[in-house]
């Protein structure tokens, strides 16, 4: 029996990035049997472009990446939830190979793929996909013990979501969403990267320092996070064990007293 497919994609006035992405996921080889798009507040045209393109439209009144993500995983009825973001261009059978190898027998709770920069310069694009991509796979991916997950490129199952849905911190604006459930993958659950399945991703967090700067300082503002609710070695550990753990609640984890600057959707 084939599985059904839901691809969710959060978005912030990406219209234009939007269209592109919807269009590329109109040309698949096997079509998504659901796509959702989560309007994050937009004041452009991207609800009126994921309507005309026949997506569902899920409005997300918290701002953030984490809150707009978690909510159309909440709304997909697929058995897997695809995600991508408004700028991710996927290649023609970007759903048949997630399909495909999500059915093999080790049965991955995640598959993960890199991403392709395209715009900006030569060099952007290659520093971007061998320096910042590669660095990000090869870092946290020994922090974690397995691959980490990439947000613009992936897939996991719908009852891990079920699962996950009430450990990660969903409601957090100032986290990364692909690294904190990474972090919180429960014992038995697997990450496989395939690094053969490429996305095309927007250079535009490159073009401006402010912005670039500010993507790094949340990475470690989510890392910090993550080490005090779940300690490295007391998660390896606890994976090893099959011991399950989900975040306790901290005052110092409270959004509110984080850096505001860091808060608010990773959009742009």
């Amino acid at each position: 029996m084939m599985a059904k497919i839901s691809v969710v994609i959060p978005c912030l006035d990406d219209a234009a990035f939007l269209a592109a992405c919807l269009d590329a996921l109109a040309a698949q080889t096997r079509p998504a049997d659901e796509v959702i798009v989560v309007d994050n507040g937009s004041t452009d045209d991207s609800a009126a472009i994921a309507v005309a393109a026949g997506a569902t439209l899920v409005r997300e009144p918290l701002r953030g990446i984490w809150p707009a993500t978690a909510a159309g995983f909440d709304a997909a009825s697929g058995d897997l939830i695809a995600r991508l973001d408004a700028d991710s261009i996927p290649p023609r059978d970007w759903i048949e190979r997630i399909e495909r190898r999500m059915a093999e027998p080790d049965r991955p709770t995640v598959l993960t793929g890199p991403g392709e920069f395209y715009g900006g310069g030569r060099f952007t694009r290659w520093a971007g996909r061998h320096v910042y991509i590669a660095g990000y796979f090869w870092f946290i991916g020994l922090l974690l013990g397995h691959p980490p997950i990439f947000g613009s490129n992936y897939a996991l199952r719908a009852d891990a979501w079920a699962q996950l849905r009430t450990i990660v911190h969903r409601d957090r604006p100032d986290l990364h969403d692909d690294f904190d459930l990474a972090w919180w993958m429960q014992p038995g659950m697997t990450v496989v990267l395939d690094k053969t399945l490429l996305v095309g991703v927007s250079a535009r967090p490159f073009d401006h320092w402010p912005g670039f700067s500010r993507r790094i300082r949340m990475a470690f503002h989510t890392l910090a996070v993550e080490v005090r609710a779940w300690p490295p070695l007391e998660r390896l550990e606890d994976r090893r064990s099959g011991q399950p753990a989900r975040p306790p609640v901290a005052e110092d984890d409270d959004p509110a007293t984080t850096d505001p600057e860091a808060e608010g959707p990773r959009f742009a």
